[in-house]
Formats: C-alpha cells, sequence, structure tokens
C-alpha cells in the first residue's frame, strides 16, 4: 500500500512539471498568456514551430510513461505481459497515469494552470497497452496521410485508442482507458467555460457603443 501511494503520488509530481512554461520562459513568453492559454506542445509549436517544441513534446508524453513504469516498479514486473498490464499491476497503473495527468492539468508547480493532458494519457497508454498503444500510432499516420492533416490524424490516433486497446486487453482495461479519457473531457471542459464571457462581460457589450 505504501509503495502504491509512493507511486500515486510520484506520478503526480511528474505530471506537475511545467515543462511547457519553463521552455517557453526560455524564449521569453508565457504559454497560458498567447494563443489558446494551454501550456501544451501544440500551443508551443504554434508560437516557436516544431523544431522548438519538441522537448515539450517528449517531456509531457513521458510524465504518463514515466508514472506507468513507477507503479510497475511497485507492483513487480510479474504484472506486465504482451498485451500490457495484467492482475493485480492493473489499477496501480491506472491510479498512477491519472495522478500524473491531474498533474499535469493543476500542476502545484504552476499555480495549478496547467494543460490538457493528453500526451501524459499517450504516454500512459503505452505502457498499459503497448500494441494497442502501436496500432493506434498506425492510425495516427494513416488518417494523417489520408487528410494531409497531422492534427486530424492526432485525434484520430488518440480517440482511436480505446477502439485499438479493445483488440488486446480485456473490456474492463478499455473502460479504465476511458476514465483517464474523461480527465480530458473534463479538462477541455473547464477550459472551455473560463473562455467564456461572464453576466457583466456580455452586459457591457450590449451598452458600450461601438468605437468610431
Amino acid at each position: 500500500m505504501i509503495l502504491l501511494l509512493g507511486a500515486v503520488i510520484g506520478g503526480y509530481l511528474l505530471g506537475a512539471v511545467p515543462v511547457a512554461v519553463a521552455i517557453s520562459r526560455a524564449y521569453g513568453f508565457d504559454p497560458r498568456e498567447v494563443g489558446d492559454g494551454n501550456p501544451g506542445f501544440w500551443n508551443v509549436k504554434e508560437r516557436l514551430g516544431w523544431r522548438a517544441a519538441l522537448p515539450v513534446f517528449a517531456g509531457d508524453t513521458l510524465k504518463g510513461t514515466l508514472a506507468a513504469l513507477l507503479a510497475l516498479a511497485a507492483t513487480g514486473p510479474h504484472t506486465m505481459g504482451f498485451a500490457g498490464v495484467t492482475g493485480a499491476g492493473a489499477v496501480p497503473v491506472y491510479l498512477a497515469v491519472a495522478a500524473a495527468m491531474i498533474g499535469h492539468a493543476w500542476p502545484v508547480f504552476a499555480g495549478f494552470r496547467g494543460g490538457r493532458s493528453i500526451l501524459a494519457f499517450v504516454g500512459g497508454s503505452a505502457v498499459i497497452c503497448p500494441p494497442g498503444f502501436l496500432l493506434g500510432v498506425a492510425v495516427l499516420i494513416a488518417a494523417a496521410l489520408v487528410t494531409r492533416s497531422f492534427a486530424i490524424g492526432a485525434r484520430a490516433g488518440v480517440f482511436g485508442l480505446p477502439l485499438c486497446q479493445l483488440l488486446f486487453a480485456p473490456v474492463g482495461h478499455v473502460a479504465g482507458t476511458g476514465a483517464l479519457m474523461c480527465l480530458i473531457g473534463l479538462r477541455f471542459g473547464q477550459a472551455a467555460r473560463a473562455a467564456r464571457p461572464g453576466p457583466a462581460d456580455r452586459a457591457g457589450r450590449r451598452t458600450c457603443p461601438p468605437e468610431p
């Protein structure tokens, strides 16, 4: 139990490392104050380009991967099979990845203003179900080639991960992956709500005359 608690706390602290903020500040800006306000890979890429944003991609993905591996270290390598986590190792790994995603979304090291946790989820999925993860990567590449859009391919690959996992893992594990994705949905909903103008703002827009 102590090892499990350590894996969950470690997962949160890994997720809470503000990789995008640290790298962006080296270039003189805060990603939470520009673009869509999301301190993640995509917003940094829009500002700096692919090459400069790659460390953000790697860092945010490794949050989920390292959290999952930390949980495996606590439960033992015997809980890992060809199709991913098995038996008693499943719950600790899912909890550690969820903690990393929560840490990324609400990081204690960055004023609890974090990102959407998509890459942390992807990194954790690579450990949860390696063959499903690789199939998801194949879906991403195929969709990107067909649509000529990496963004569309990424959405297809990420949100298709539960279906890919279903080919290799029990339904209960797929449900756990769906629960992790609910954290992403929660963070998107919170961001959308924060972006909506309040009643006072809407009233001000109605009463203020247009500028000449």
